[in-house]
C-alpha cells in the first residue's frame, strides 16, 4: 500500500524525485484528483496508459505553472489565446495547441495537438513548480470510471500502482475542464466543463469588439 501523505515541502520533494526518476503521482487538482508523470518521459507515459487502461489513441492533458511554460510543449502560441490565458488562467480551461516536434506522440494520442491548462489548485502548481516543469494531468481513474475526488479514492483504486499519492483534501468534482481548440480561425469548443463555453465565446467577441 501507499498511503497518501500530506502536502509538506519535504513529500512535494519527494513526488517531485518520483516524477524525475519515471514515476506516477497522484494530486489534486480544482477538478478531480489527477495523475502526474513527466510529458517527456515515453517509458512513464507507457506506465500511465498501462495502469489507467487507456486506449492508446487518446491524448493526455498537461499542467503548467507558467506562461513560459507552455513554450516548451508547442509550436506557437495563436493570439486568440494569449487573450484567454489573461482572462480564465488559471482556471478550469483547456487549450489546444500545435504541439512542438519534440513532444511525445504518446502524449498526443498521434494528434500532433497537445491540451494545456494553468490551475488554480495550490498543490498542482507547487508540485509544478519543485519539479521544475509541466506535468500530466490525466484524471485518477480507470477509463470508463468516475474519477476519484479524495486521495482514499485513489488509493483504494490504484493501491500500489501509482508511486505516491499527495493528499490535498477533497476535490469539487463534478465537470472536468473546458476543452477548447481552433479550427483555423474558429474557436470550438471540443469539451464543455466546468467554464461554459458561452462565457468564453462571449469574451472573444468582446476583445474582437474592442481591438
Amino acid at each position: 500500500m501507499n498511503p497518501p501523505l500530506a502536502v509538506t515541502p519535504e513529500n512535494l520533494d519527494r513526488a517531485a524525485a518520483v516524477l524525475l526518476s519515471g514515476g506516477v503521482v497522484a494530486f489534486p487538482t480544482e477538478t478531480y484528483y489527477g495523475l502526474a508523470v513527466d510529458p517527456f518521459n515515453q517509458k512513464a507515459l507507457e506506465r500511465l496508459f498501462q495502469i489507467k487502461r487507456r486506449a492508446r489513441e487518446l491524448p493526455i492533458l498537461v499542467l503548467v505553472s507558467s506562461h513560459e511554460q507552455v513554450r516548451r510543449l508547442v509550436e506557437e502560441i495563436p493570439a486568440i489565446y494569449n487573450c484567454l490565458i489573461e482572462a480564465f488562467w488559471p482556471g478550469p480551461l483547456t487549450l489546444v495547441y500545435p504541439a512542438r516536434s519534440s513532444v511525445p506522440n504518446r502524449l498526443t494520442g498521434n494528434t500532433g495537438t497537445v491540451g494545456i491548462r494553468h490551475s488554480p489548485n495550490e498543490t498542482a502548481n507547487r508540485l509544478i513548480d519543485v519539479f521544475g516543469g509541466p506535468i500530466t494531468a490525466t484524471s485518477a481513474n480507470r477509463s470508463g470510471s468516475p474519477a476519484a475526488v479524495t486521495a482514499d479514492e485513489v488509493e483504494r483504486i490504484f493501491d500500489t500502482e501509482v508511486d505516491l499519492i499527495l493528499d490535498g483534501g477533497h476535490t469539487p468534482g463534478g465537470s472536468g475542464s473546458t476543452l477548447v481548440g481552433l479550427h483555423g480561425a474558429t474557436l470550438t469548443c471540443l469539451r464543455e466543463g466546468k467554464l461554459a463555453f458561452a462565457t468564453v465565446r462571449s469574451r472573444v467577441a468582446s476583445i474582437l469588439l474592442n481591438s
